[in-house]
Order: C-alpha cells, then structure tokens, then sequence
C-alpha cells in the first residue's frame, strides 16, 4: 500500500477518534513533539524499523519521543499500540504528519517560515504572524530559522507561497543580469 494513503487512513482514523473524545489539542501537541523528534534524531526510526526491538519497548521509545519524561494521554498510546500492533511502525513519521496537517486544516492554522541572517526579535515576530493571520483569516504557526548564508534581509515561507528577499538572492539576480547583458554584446 502507497505511503500518503496508509498514512492519511491512520491520521484520518485518530483525527475522528480525538474529536469524539475532545482530546485533539493534546494528541496534536504528542504528535507535533513525535514529528520533531522523528526529525532531529534519524536514528529513531532505524530503531522502530529493527525487527529485534521488542514491541513493549518500541512503545515505550515512541511515548518518550512524544512526551518526554511527561505521561503521554491514554489514546495516544491506545493509537500507538494499534499502529505497533499492526507493524506500521515504519509509516509513523507519516502518520504524525498528515495528523498535523488534518488538525491545522480542522482548527484553520496556518503554518509559516522566517528565515533571517540575525535574530529576529519578539516584538518583529509578533508583528509578521498577525499579519500574515489576518491575510489569511487563520492562526498561524511561526518558526524562525536563522541562517548566515542569506547574507541579509529575509525569507519568509507560507503555505505554498516563499518571499524571498535576500541579499543572497538579490546578489544573484544582479550577477544574472550583468551575465545576460555580456553575452548580448559579444
């Protein structure tokens, strides 16, 4: 079975389920810290996938990656142990995701990315979410990232759409148009 639809029945099943029970925020926060764990440390997955790790412990990693040293909620685990139970373990990154995108397509949140030279500071940051929620009459989800190699300025990525105005991208375009304009003289 492809990926994206294994992946989209199991968040669609949870999504339904949490909002039966009127736990979705939590769930959403679990999922959130699952996904970033799953991102930060590769090696987790490669554990999930090795077929000598015993299933108890294989659930005991996952709520760990989820929570911490936090208790993770009963449906979590509930939905954890379907998943374990099943052997999907390796689609879980996936299903973690295609949950937060089915809860903020649900709760209306939209999801944005500044990428600076410098640190941005609260206040700043602040000012762009608001805005960008009220273009797009929902909440937003800001991450900042900081990254020396735009050399300036910013670039900021929302949904589907990238602004882009760094002096990085600025210098290359100027480069372009000196390129194309000496090759129309020779």
């Amino acid at each position: 079975m492809e990926v994206g639809v294994l992946s989209m029945r199991y968040a669609k099943a949870m999504i339904e389920y949490a909002q039966e029970k009127g736990v979705e925020d939590r769930l959403y926060n679990e999922f959130f810290t699952l996904s970033h764990s799953f991102r930060a440390q590769p090696e987790l997955r490669e554990v999930l996938d090795n077929p000598v790790v015993s299933v108890k412990d294989k659930l005991a990693l996952i709520c760990t990656a989820a929570d911490g040293n936090g208790e993770s909620s009963r449906e979590f685990v509930r939905f954890i142990t379907l998943v374990l139970r099943n052997r999907r373990e390796g689609y879980l990154q996936f299903i973690s995701l295609m949950y937060l995108d089915l809860y903020r397509k649900l709760k209306h949140i939209g999801v944005g990315k500044l990428i600076t030279a410098v640190p941005v500071d609260k206040e700043t940051e602040d000012r762009i979410r608001s805005a960008a929620a009220h273009i797009l009459h929902a909440q937003m989800e800001l991450d900042t990232v900081i990254d020396p190699s735009i050399e300036g300025g910013f670039i900021f990525d929302i949904n589907d759409y990238r602004l882009d105005a760094s002096i990085a991208t600025q210098l290359k375009r100027v480069k372009q148009q000196f390129i194309d304009k000496n090759r129309r003289i020779v």
